[in-house]
């Protein structure tokens, strides 16, 4: 019985038929490696969801970035609605890693916000792993770094079973252990409530309903899943299992065990920097360190707690920390989209963690086993990584070493869209020339991307097109995590007409939308003008009938040369195609708000409620006057709802939704 249920509206065409067949043959032979070699709008995507169909095996995406992670979460939920697709990506909206720079003498504390909703997911995606077989996680490379035991996560569970005995001291004493929060007045994820008998749970991985748990002395009478802001009742339950609100929670008995461990590193090191001389070095380590082991034996855990994890985890030191990987199933299957991009940063993240660690535990602000929390070697993620298919339209040599060069091409369109015509403008005057070009583009109501070369570009480019009347957003690595999926779908949308970014640009950038991509300073040589980067940004006009792309260049150089006629070979032979089987070129039709779409998630958080009488013209005008407005609409929100006015609470939720779109409109 197959445990997948794709559902679609189109028959696989073109070259896909042929390259799902090779891709399940080499699956079902043992293949440990397969390249497929597919261009943009050739439907990747759809061939890999067959793949996973075909073969009836639980499948983890691993994309460069966030966005692309997002954008495939999309895609793979709408194409399995019955099934586990899940979305795993670093929760932190910002994340400043602590270090020291020791020619300045200058500590950096670790800074990060963490959001919330995609901590949510990231819960969904491990509990999914641990109690389902029909499950697809889409992650980025982040999925590298250590998370905790499956273990300890996996067993330090509270299973709640209507009927069975369950004491209420004992459920609040589980909970706390769990690393929930008893906060009686309003519930947020991860937290709890006690009224009497009542015990309402709000579990890590749901959005907006809760459990409520109803005790008749020792028994549990009634489980109902009830919804978090109405508090109506949805459902009864049977049985639901509690998991813990942090992959790093840890058994008492263990963490014990790891507050002695570490008092022994740490003794092993003051000796060290007492021997040495070094008592900065060793008043410094013993004042931190000593204050974490007093928060971790009062509390449980402390900040930075993931520093200690190869004494959490029980690991020797050097052993591969726990990630998302050994919560896969033995038969998963591994996607490495865009593989051209995706395995050099495998190795690159655990060099950069590893200088950074080696630092900090040689000046005194960490002890040396915190070098034991980073991400996988590239020698281990590929240990542990199961069967493979890298898909890129540009392979790297990494990849094609592993088949022997050997790749399953995918280059035919099934909507015959053909690759777009590429033209050389000179830098002089390039901006002037884009802007006259994007007022052309914009007036038959069509999207533009243009890249440039570094953040501080974007952000002027940027500026200058506003200051001239056109409707323009950028986008790089400082913009928030889901405000990057936001401006996605604005831009489908015609919010605006024209986004700027960098590298961000590149792969898998899905916006059917767009018929200009303007590269700017195509002809300074280096990464991200180099062949492989500059055929994926010529790529991203490969989805609409008309697409056009300029390279602002003075000389041709030898990447633009071989990403020319590389587009050139790929034109000519869907051309070729189109002739022979009579298919005129359609643009890709695509429906708005597939991003992170399907159920309680991010996306629906940002969407206006159709019953909020509100408007956006009614918001103010600045970030200031905005954030202030949304303070006082929460406190509204949460008095309705302890007043019972639960209408009015939702109306006002609905107003917030709406107020936080506009703030990241501004």
């Amino acid at each position: 019985m197959s445990l997948f249920q794709l559902e679609h509206h189109f028959k696989p065409a073109g070259d896909q038929p042929d390259a799902i067949a090779a891709l399940v043959k080499g699956v079902n032979d043992g293949a440990q490696d397969q390249v497929l070699l597919g261009v943009t709008g050739s439907g990747k995507t759809f061939t890999m969801a067959h793949v996973i169909a075909a073969t009836n095996r639980p499948a983890l995406v691993m994309a460069p970035n966030k966005i692309l992670a997002a954008q495939l979460y999309g895609e793979l939920k709408t194409f399995f609605p019955h099934n586990a697709v899940s979305y795993f990506v670093s929760y932190y909206d910002y994340y400043q890693p602590e270090a020291y720079v020791p020619r300045t003498d200058t500590f950096i504390e670790k800074e990060a916000s963490i959001n919330e909703e995609i901590d949510r997911l990231r819960h969904h995606a491990t509990r999914s792993l641990l109690e389902q077989k029909d499950v697809i996680v889409v992650a980025s490379v982040s999925c590298i770094y250590g998370i905790g035991s499956v273990a300890a996560y996996g067993k330090m569970v509270l299973d709640i079973a209507q009927g069975a005995t369950l004491s209420r001291d004992h459920c609040i004493d589980a909970l706390v252990a769990l690393q929930y929060k008893r906060c009686d007045r309003h519930l947020v994820r991860g937290t709890f409530r006690v009224r009497g008998d009542v015990i309402d749970i709000f579990p890590s991985h749901y959005d907006d309903h809760l459990w409520r748990i109803q005790l008749f002395g020792d028994d549990v009478e009634e489980i109902w899943e009830i919804e978090s802001l109405t508090n109506n009742r949805i459902q009864p339950l049977k049985t639901v299992r509690v998991y813990a609100n942090s992959h790093y929670v840890t058994p008492r008995p263990t963490l014990k065990q790891a507050i002695k461990s570490i008092s022994v590193e740490l003794k092993e090191r003051l000796a060290y920097f007492d021997a040495h001389e070094k008592l900065v070095e060793s008043q410094r380590l013993r004042q931190r360190i000593t204050f974490d082991l007093e928060m971790m034996e009062t509390v449980g855990h402390c900040n930075g707690i993931e520093n200690y994890s190869r004494y959490l985890t029980g690991r020797g030191p050097g052993k591969p920390p726990p990630t998302l990987f050994e919560y896969l199933p033995k038969n998963a299957l591994l996607f490495v989209d865009e593989s051209h991009v995706s395995i050099p940063q495998i190795g690159a993240m655990y060099k950069g963690d590893a200088v950074r660690k080696a630092t900090l535990s040689d000046y005194g602000f960490r002890l040396p086993s915190c070098k034991d929390n980073r991400p996988l070697t590239f020698t281990e993620w590929e240990t542990q990584r199961p069967q493979t298919i890298h898909l890129s339209a540009t392979p790297g040599t990494w990849e094609l070493e592993k088949t022997g060069g050997a790749f399953i091409q995918q280059i035919i369109r099934p909507t015959g869209l053909l690759d777009p015509i590429c033209s050389v403008r000179p830098t002089h005057n390039q901006v002037d020339d884009l802007m006259a070009t994007c007022r052309e583009i914009v007036a038959k109501k069509q999207r533009v991307l243009v890249t440039t070369l570094t953040k501080k570009m974007a952000e002027a480019l940027t500026e200058y097109l506003v200051e001239s009347g056109l409707q323009v957003r950028y986008l790089h690595s400082d913009v928030a995590t889901l405000d990057r999926i936001t401006l996605i779908e604005d831009l489908r949308r015609g919010d605006f007409d024209i986004l700027v970014g960098i590298n961000l640009l590149r792969e898998g950038l899905d916006i059917p939308e767009c018929s200009l991509v303007a590269i700017l300073d195509a002809d300074k040589e280096g990464f991200l003008r180099s062949k492989r980067s500059l055929i994926q940004t010529i790529g991203r006009a490969a989805r609409h009938v008309s697409g056009h792309v300029i390279l602002y260049a003075d000389k041709i150089t030898d990447s633009m040369k071989e990403a020319l006629d590389e587009t050139s070979r790929r034109r000519t032979r869907q051309m070729d195609y189109n002739t022979e089987h009579g298919i005129t070129p359609l643009g890709i039709q695509k429906s708005l708000g597939t991003i992170l779409s399907g159920g309680a998630n991010a996306a629906a958080a940002l969407s206006t409620s159709a019953k909020s009488p509100s408007s956006t013209a009614a918001f103010p005008k600045t970030a200031a006057g905005l954030q202030a407005m949304r303070k006082k609409l929460e406190q509204e929100m949460f008095d309705a709802a302890d007043a019972l006015s639960f209408e009015k609470a939702a109306i006002l939720r609905d107003q917030i939704k709406e107020l936080d779109l506009a703030k990241m409109a501004l």
